[in-house]
Parts: C-alpha cells; sequence; structure tokens
C-alpha cells in the first residue's frame, strides 16, 4: 500500500482534501490512500469519522507499512476521492488531546506525577499516573491550575526535531529519526503524533473526575470542553432531581442522601432481625401442625421455585429441628438446591448423610452433623436426593 502522507500532522483543523486512492481490499471495504487528513485509532486517542466519497467512513487504522486504512460503510470504487472530516468529532478529541498534555504537565510538575497511559474514549477520558495515591485536595489543585492553564491561553505549536537532538520531553521516547513534538508554550513539550488545538483556551474548561486505584496506579477520568459543560449539565439535573425528591437544598443533598442510606441500613438490619424471629415462630408451628410417620419422625419438605437457602430459611429448619424427631428439607428449583436440618435425637449427621449424595448427583455441598446443604446440576435431582435420604 505505501506509506500514506498525514495531512493532520501539520494541519489539525483541515476538513476536507483530495487524495489518490493506493489501494483498495478486495471487498472494497479497505482503503489505502496516498495522502489523509484522517487520524487512525493511536496513541490512546479514536480515530476520526467523515466521508469519502460521500460514503461514511466506520474506522481509521494504521496499516502494517505505514499507511493509513480507511473503513467504509459501503465499498468504494474510484481512483481519487474527496474526504470530509467529520468536525465535531475531530475538534472534541483534539480538546480532549490538548488537555491531557496540560493535565499530564500539571501533575508533573505539582506533585512529581508522572503520566504512565493516557486514554481518549467517546464520552470521558483517563490518564493513569504514577503514583499510590492522589487526594482530593490535590485533584481540586490540580484542576483549578489546568483551568488557569486554560485561561492563559498559552500557544500550543507542532514541530519536528532529530530524536537525537530533541531536549526538555516530559517523557523520554525510544523513537529516532525526526519527532512530531506538540509544545505548550511555557508548560510541556511532548513527542506525540494526535491532533491538538492551537492554544490552551481552546481546551475550553477541564473537569476532573474520579479516581482508580489500577496495577499499583492512579487512573484520573478528566472531560475538557463542551464534554465537560454537557457532563456538567448532567450532574446537575441529576442532582436537582435528588434535591425535588428530598425537598432540600442542592447543597444538603450529600447530607441527606447518606442519613437515608444510613437508616436503609438499619431497617435492613431490623428486618432481618425480626425475619429471624419470625422464622423461628414459624418452625415451631410447623413441628407442631405437621403429623408423624409411623416411625415416629416429623419430616416436613420447604419447596420454593426460585431464591437462595438463606439464614431465614435456616433459622426456620432450626426452629422445627430443635423440636424431637424432626427433619427438615428445603430446596431451590432456580438455583437448584438443597437443605438438610435434623433434630439431635434423630441419631443422623446431616453433612454425612448429604455429602456423599451430592457428589453421586453431580453436586457439591456439606454440612455439620445438625445441617447440611448444596447445589445441584439440575432439579431433577432434587427428587432424587430427596428419595436417596430415606426420611
Amino acid at each position: 500500500m505505501g506509506v500514506t502522507a498525514r495531512l493532520y500532522y501539520t494541519d489539525s483543523y483541515l476538513k476536507q482534501f483530495d487524495a489518490g486512492v493506493v489501494s483498495v481490499s478486495e471487498d472494497g471495504l479497505r482503503v489505502a490512500l496516498d495522502r489523509t487528513a484522517f487520524y487512525p485509532t493511536s496513541g490512546g486517542q479514536l480515530h476520526d469519522a467523515g466521508t469519502l466519497n460521500g460514503i461514511r467512513v466506520i474506522e481509521v487504522v494504521e496499516g502494517e507499512d505505514g499507511s493509513v486504512v480507511h473503513v467504509l460503510e459501503k465499498p468504494i470504487a474510484a481512483a481519487a476521492v474527496t474526504g470530509e472530516i467529520d468536525w465535531e468529532r475531530r475538534f472534541d478529541f483534539m480538546q480532549q488531546h490538548s488537555g491531557q498534555h496540560l493535565l499530564s504537565a500539571v501533575f508533573e510538575a505539582m506533585y512529581g506525577f508522572k503520566t504512565v497511559s493516557v486514554h481518549m474514549g467517546e464520552t470521558s477520558s483517563t490518564v493513569d499516573l504514577e503514583t499510590a495515591s492522589v487526594t482530593r485536595e490535590q485533584l481540586r489543585a490540580v484542576e483549578d491550575a489546568a483551568n488557569r492553564g486554560v485561561l492563559g491561553n498559552r500557544p500550543i505549536t507542532v514541530g519536528f526535531e532529530d530524536a537525537s537532538e530533541a531536549e526538555g520531553l516530559r517523557k523520554a521516547t525510544e523513537r529516532t529519526g525526526d519527532l512530531r513534538i506538540v509544545t505548550i508554550d511555557g508548560c510541556d513539550r511532548s513527542a506525540c503524533g494526535g491532533t491538538h488545538v492551537r492554544a490552551t483556551g481552546e481546551i475550553g474548561p477541564v473537569v476532573l473526575r474520579k479516581l482508580d486505584k489500577i496495577r499499583g496506579n492512579v487512573r484520573v477520568e478528566f472531560l475538557c470542553g463542551l464534554r465537560a459543560v454537557r457532563r456538567a449539565r448532567l450532574d446537575y439535573e441529576a442532582l436537582d432531581s435528588a434535591a425535588r425528591v428530598f425537598n432540600a437544598q442542592l447543597d444538603d443533598v450529600p447530607a441527606l442522601a447518606a442519613s437515608m442510606a444510613e437508616q436503609v441500613k438499619e431497617a435492613g438490619k431490623e428486618r432481618r432481625k425480626l425475619g429471624l424471629e419470625l422464622a423461628g415462630l414459624r418452625g415451631r408451628q410447623l413441628w407442631e401442625s405437621q403429623e408423624a410417620s409411623a416411625t415416629g419422625r416429623r419430616v416436613y419438605i420447604d419447596e420454593r421455585v426460585s431464591g437462595a437457602l438463606d439464614d431465614e430459611v435456616r433459622a426456620l429448619a432450626l426452629s422445627f429441628t430443635a423440636q424431637a424427631g424432626a427433619a427438615y428439607i428445603a430446596t431451590s428449583q432456580d438455583p437448584p438446591a438443597v437443605m438438610l436440618a435434623v433434630s439431635e435425637d434423630m441419631g443422623l449427621h446431616a453433612g454425612n448423610l448429604m455429602k456423599p449424595l451430592l457428589a453421586e448427583l453431580g453436586g457439591r455441598g456439606g454440612g455439620n452433623n445438625r445441617t447440611a446443604q448444596g447445589s445441584l446440576p439440575s432439579k431433577d435431582a432434587i427428587a432424587v436426593l430427596i428419595a436417596k435420604l430415606g426420611l
């Protein structure tokens, strides 16, 4: 296919261009040109979108031979094309990428946190910092400094230097030959092949959002430009909706939400406590209502369609078997599971009884002398296991 001249290297603002077709795949969907303004996915930045001769470009990738390959929505058959860049998408990524350079420079200048990797996605972007932690105070300080850098409207320039002579780069490079260097005046110099705005003022507002621990580093989510504005609008609308629910001021919502969450937590504890008490009462009532078999045992089978055999079921089973000569079998069909509880005077060890039967039927589980529980591969195996228990 040959090397493609990359027009965005010298002009990120180029929206339309003419080019010759160098090669086309057999299905006509992958096209390499002699020159292009389309940026291919690389360096943490996603590809451009747009059209070639009116046909939508759905992906742009690096070819193995230095070409730029345009993946099309439908086949093309032409010796020459006119390309149109989706400018809204292009400028959005220009804002994010220039914003990332500014942020990385500020993080390093203020706290010595070096950037180890970056990613610019469709809706949000991230920088991974070489540090074990970033405090909320540091995050706010960097955000403020970055936005002051935006207000300073520092020029952002692109130049080319030989790698052996390039000095003052924020991050060393192993590349040789000519380097494309993006410079934020008085702030940052980085080897970079991406698309950038002309001055920091065009980055627009910079917003730092959540922090995540990633393999010993800290990942910081950020938004620049219109993305930041749109996200701030959505955040406000969400907070305003919550304030209306609470009938409160916006600033009071976090405290009210935390208080309500604590109340829900306490209510959940109380519900579980009452549920266990009720299960205990029901267990005794079930034992009293259950007729004894010819052997004098009272066996109750609790068949449930779905749901885990949880603490309330266990409390019910233990309450039932706290009485004499009792066995309680609880089952669930989804997921297939069985619980067995036996009273102490039964002379049975629930775990020793259940474990081999579970293994025989392809299940697994175990227990102690009073209770045992296990899972089964199918609901059909439940009836087989109950029959083999022989209770």
